[in-house]
């Protein structure tokens, strides 16, 4: 009895350390600038072992060594300690808890505001970047308020609502080809002011975006391709964003920026398709830290929602022949780690809860 009263009570003090309250926050260390811009990127599935073993297979340093400050969050969600990817953006969204499935709605399946939405109020502009569709779980947690991650043509309508001036993804068949309704969803965002454009079109590297006109981009009708299969717009979609979300509102702009594929590779414990996304995601990543650089005024945030495959990189590997297992063709329960670079980056040291990163994004934009 008193061994599993010690463990209770130090599960009770690493829970208060990890999990500190917005209230108890640091402020800004004297003389930095709160950010004007976030941009929040996401690995879906990418845990220490995918960003190990990318590190290792690359031979040369991740964007993401770069990042002079490191922290590590904890990603359960309201009903299952491992969390789905809808309650762990969910988390990131809106600071609460969520059960999975669930988008933009609280444990209690109540509608809480996002941090694009968020943003929104204050005339900031926002953008959504991925390499899934766009009314996937990771995405959809920004904009739509559903108890079912699975409710797609729901997602695209709150899609349509949402005000978000840039986004760029897969899933246009959500939008114009509906089993639910005969609505054209795309042909109701170009009447209200969007440019929208498709891979069916023209490639997207030879778009030339109005940046005074909202845009949207499908890259699929339904799921992207793999990086291996010849997708390549995630890099040059995120430079376009900055860019383009930049010049879109002088009170800086929300972006969130998620490489969805490696989550796919976990799945399917393909390390090749693992190794792949990561690649891609490294890219995207380098291109929105040279932004941030040049531009000084940047919060960028790098982070997983969840492991997917409890991969281990095996005994009897080398720099130049991993060998990988995996325990598992779905998500696991243990921690990710978060970089931070720019104005406000000094929140993210630690270790604390996934709805602390939209608590520490709020906290350094100076919304309190």
């Amino acid at each position: 009895m008193a061994y599993y009263l010690r463990y209770f009570l130090v599960l009770l003090t690493l829970t208060a350390m990890g999990c500190p309250s917005p209230a108890t926050l640091p402020a800004l260390s004297e003389g930095e600038a709160a950010p004007r811009n976030v941009i929040l990127l996401i690995g879906d599935g990418m845990g220490i072992a995918q960003i190990t073993a990318s590190m290792y297979h690359e031979g040369k340093p991740l964007s993401i060594e770069r990042f002079p400050v490191t922290g590590i969050q904890q990603v359960h969600s309201a009903d299952n300690l491992v969390t789905d990817s809808a309650a762990g953006a969910t988390a990131f969204a809106t600071g609460s808890k969520t059960n999975n499935s669930a988008l933009g709605l609280n444990e209690r399946l109540e509608s809480v505001p996002t941090i694009l939405e968020m943003a929104e109020q204050r005339g900031l502009a926002t953008g959504l970047v991925t390499t899934a569709p766009i009314v996937h779980a990771t995405p959809a947690a920004f904009f739509a308020h559903v108890p079912l991650r699975g409710q797609y043509e729901d997602i695209a309508v709150q899609l349509t609502q949402s005000g978000v001036d840039f986004f760029v993804g897969g899933g246009m068949k959500y939008f114009n080809q509906r089993s639910q309704d005969q609505n054209d969803l795309i042909e109701i965002m170009q009447r209200s002011g969007y440019l929208i454009s498709s891979v069916y079109e023209q490639p997207f590297a030879t778009l030339q975006p109005n940046f005074n006109q909202k845009f949207g981009y499908f890259t699929a009708m339904e799921n992207p391709p793999a990086f291996s299969a010849g997708r390549d717009y995630l890099p040059f979609a995120s430079r376009t964003a900055t860019r383009f979300l930049e010049r879109a509102s002088d009170k800086g702009f929300f972006l969130m920026i998620e490489g969805a594929q490696i989550d796919w590779g976990g799945h399917k414990q393909d390390f090749d398709y693992l190794l792949s996304e990561l690649n891609d995601f490294d890219l995207a990543v380098r291109e929105v830290l040279k932004f941030a650089v040049k531009n000084k005024e940047t919060l960028v945030i790098v982070t997983g929602d969840h492991e997917t495959g409890g991969l281990a990189i095996q005994p009897g590997s080398t720099q130049d022949s991993l060998i990988a297992a995996f325990a598992t063709d779905y998500h696991t329960a243990t921690m990710i780690p978060v970089f931070a670079f720019g104005p406000g980056a000094g929140y993210f040291r630690g270790m604390y809860d996934n709805t602390d990163i939209f608590h520490r994004m709020v906290r350094a934009l100076g919304w309190q």
